[in-house]
């Protein structure tokens, strides 16, 4: 919602919004283009009265601003329908996926940038090459693919209002046990989303996944194009360097782990379906400086090297921890995890989380007082494994550390918790402590 307000700004409207929590980064990108912030249920924001209102998903009825739009006769509509009437003239580029959208998205926009076509962009992150989350352009448009439901009057996955031409699949797990009771359910709504891509367009999917066999087989009209084991765009990692296993090609790259060699080969295979040369796309990649909060190293301070990564599903975690562990080695590394999505709050992944985290040495789980079966499930005190309910307590906690790796991983703001402790271990490494 907050690059789709960028959006409007570029399209020459005047934008306001409100959220329950605002917070870094996109509440500073937001702001910096003159939009008018709140937080809370304040009715006075429906005054002048709005031309329209954009309902995010996270509401429904009896939210005192939808109930009041309702009432007034206010035109509204979801954010992607509004996204997919304002780009109906555009060449699409949607990428889908349980994990690594916003870093697939951003690879693709920068991609697409480098080989000269100006393109527009819709992501959930803020792209450090770009410094926002959504611009205009005057190329094709890159979208990250949500399967989120698209609102509470609207029950359909995002990416089905995306038109797209290029649509991407890199991965398909579980997730969102709020809204989808299995994993059937999420594949019905992938099944949808190949039915609506032209013929002449392109479905780009990841091998060797069973879930994306399944979607693929209940049918596929457009040029279809395979990425990962055994196909023409299989990358590996060699230190700082990807390397494109079929032309032999290498560059160096400021991301870790194989997980985003996987996202890479998804975005340089979108890319060159959407025309641009394979060399041109790959060498783009040694020229990407990474997403904001997508395992981003916050800095050194004394001998604690402190991360921050979105990572909120167990595999997500698991990758976010590998790619850590090739940089840390021997040295000891500590995960500090929020379950905050609805999906973990319900405890769906609770038998999943400790195998997760076998490559951390000690895990702080921050886990809400209302699952005290899911916090009972992953304390373990003996394996250094670790709950806390109450945020300042665990800041005093990590501010002692004098060696190895922290990992915070969240996808909220996480309480600003990252910055807090990376500070406290700086002023405390300043003080000679």
């Amino acid at each position: 919602m907050g690059g789709l307000a960028a959006w409007c700004v570029a399209e020459g409207w005047t934008v306001t919004g409100s959220d329950h929590a605002v917070y870094p980064p996109m509440s500073d990108q937001l702001r910096g283009l003159g939009i008018t912030l709140s937080e809370g249920s304040d009715l006075t924001q429906l005054q002048p009265r709005p031309d329209l209102v954009v309902i995010g998903n996270a509401l429904s009825r009896g939210h005192p601003v939808v109930e009041a739009v309702l009432d007034q006769g206010i035109p509204f509509l979801s954010g992607p329908a509004l996204w997919g009437q304002l780009t109906r003239d555009r060449i699409v580029l949607a990428v889908s996926g349980t994990h690594g959208k916003t870093t697939t998205s951003s690879l693709l926009a920068h991609i697409l940038d480098v080989a000269g076509l100006n393109p527009g962009f819709l992501i959930g992150g803020v792209p450090l090459n770009f410094g926002v989350s959504a611009r205009q352009g005057t190329g094709p448009v890159v979208v990250e693919a949500d399967e989120y439901d698209t609102a509470f009057f609207d029950k359909r996955s995002k990416f089905l209002h995306y038109h797209p031409d290029v649509f991407g699949i890199n991965n398909l797990e579980f997730d969102h046990a709020d809204i989808f009771p299995d994993l059937a359910a999420i594949e019905r709504q992938f099944q949808h989303g190949l039915r609506v891509v032209p013929g002449q367009g392109h479905v780009v999917a990841r091998t060797q996944e069973a879930a994306i066999e399944r979607v693929l087989a209940a049918g596929c009209w457009s040029t279809l194009v395979r990425v990962g084991m055994e196909t023409d765009y299989q990358f590996a990692i060699d230190g700082d360097v990807i390397c494109d296993q079929r032309t032999g090609q290498r560059v160096g790259w400021v991301m870790r782990g194989q997980h985003n060699a996987a996202n890479a080969e998804l975005a340089v295979a979108m890319a060159v379906a959407a025309g641009v040369a394979r060399a041109t796309a790959f060498t783009a990649l040694g020229s990407f400086q990474g997403v904001a909060r997508r395992l981003n190293c916050l800095g050194v301070a004394g001998e604690v090297t402190v991360w921050d990564d979105f990572a909120h599903h167990p595999t997500a975690i698991a990758l976010t921890l590998a790619a850590v562990r090739e940089v840390a080695g021997p040295a000891p590394v500590t995960a500090v995890i929020e379950l905050r999505s609805n999906t973990m709050k319900a405890g769906v992944h609770a038998e999943a989380l400790p195998g997760a985290v076998q490559l951390a040495d000690v895990v702080h789980w921050v886990v809400p007082e209302a699952a005290p079966l899911l916090a009972t499930s992953l304390a373990d005190q003996s394996r250094q494994r670790h709950v806390w309910h109450d945020l300042e307590a665990l800041i005093s906690r990590l501010s002692d550390a004098s060696a190895g790796h922290l990992v915070f991983m969240s996808n909220g703001g996480f309480g600003g918790i990252q910055e807090r402790v990376f500070n406290n271990l700086k002023s405390a490494q300043h003080s000679g402590l």
